[in-house]
């Protein structure tokens, strides 16, 4: 049996499990059970989540609030897409092993449905170093046990995963792998984690877009090139809070609903949300549900509850990665 090991452990995240396992008990019991103007956790319904996969250290509080929002109560499998960081891919890839390790014990994937989505010819095949050399899916393993640990009695009960490595993919084929997997987000029993963080801002991610106050549009601001005395850095506003406006930019129009405004917002600001085309494969897929009158105009659509950055930026000279977590009613 194929197992990809968890080669992010003890570096990423705690190698040892009852330390992990307290940490993921500690960010979950600091989100409030009930919040305001979106009612009790979990929300009933709320099969898809977006979480983000940075180290725990950044990262773990912040993703704790969608996995606190995740209905788990009929989940038969775990569709987790996530982008592919050193790998490159114009489409998506799926594992090849039977189960993917981590500091509690395996989880199983579902061999068969990852077979019959092979089947499709749509998909590539990750070798297993791909497999391990990404993060973006193994940081959501241990969340993922954490929360099957509570709502099942046993790890064998446990519903197995669908892992899927989503690549640079253009609107078009984001659309097409929508409708691919629509038919499986329709089912009550599936459960879509989508990894990605959001702005990655500074000059060692080649981004440094800024949104003056006085702009009106969000293809209004400028990229800052450098940070002298005659030249000293924007103040008005800050520049984390430009970093703040822009991913809000981005997560109103993910909440919208509309695949193409979420394409329009990333093509007008550039943001580097790097979770972009697993969230326009989601997003796509609701899409084609709301088309068919498979869920109300009032679900299938994101809703971001959480919202976090690893610094403040002040210079053009530093950097920050931002965390959101959202849920989706399906």
């Amino acid at each position: 049996m194929l197992t990809r090991t968890a080669s992010h452990a003890g570096s990423w995240y705690s190698d040892h499990g009852p330390t992990l396992s307290n940490q993921l008990e500690s960010w979950l019991n600091q989100v409030d059970n009930t919040i305001e103007g979106v009612g009790d956790l979990p929300q009933p319904g709320a099969r898809a989540i977006i979480a983000p996969h940075a180290g725990y250290a950044y990262s773990g509080p912040a993703a704790a609030w969608a996995y606190k929002s995740l209905d788990l109560s009929k989940a038969k499998r775990i569709f987790l897409l996530g982008p592919s960081h050193h790998f490159y891919l114009s489409g998506c890839a799926l594992s090849q092993c039977a189960q993917y390790a981590t500091p509690f014990g395996p989880l199983a994937l579902d061999t068969t449905l990852i077979a019959t989505l092979h089947s499709t010819s749509q998909f590539a095949k990750m070798t297993r170093s791909t497999d391990e050399d990404e993060h973006s899916l193994e940081m959501h393993l241990p969340y993922i046990y954490k929360l099957l640990s509570r709502s099942f009695p046993s790890p064998n009960l446990f519903p197995p995963l669908v892992p899927i490595l989503v690549g640079a993919t253009g609107p078009s084929a984001e659309r097409a792998y929508g409708a691919l997997l629509a038919p499986y987000l329709a089912d009550p029993s599936s459960v879509f984690i989508i990894s990605s963080d959001f702005c990655h801002w500074g000059s060692r991610f080649s981004y440094t877009y800024y949104l003056p106050s006085s702009s009106s549009a969000p293809a209004d601001g400028y990229t800052i090139r450098s940070s002298k005395p005659k030249n000293p850095p924007p103040t008005d506003p800050p520049i984390y809070e430009s970093i703040a406006r822009l991913d809000t930019l981005s997560m109103e129009a993910i909440e919208s609903g509309s695949h193409e405004k979420f394409v329009q917002n990333l093509k007008e600001t550039g943001n580097t949300v790097c979770g972009r085309h697993p969230i326009g494969v989601l997003m796509a897929a609701m899409e084609v549900l709301r088309d068919e009158d498979k869920v109300g105009e009032d679900r299938g659509r994101c809703r971001f509850v959480r919202y976090e950055r690893s610094g403040d930026v002040r210079d053009v000279g530093e950097s920050s990665v931002s965390y959101a977590s959202a849920f989706a009613i399906v």
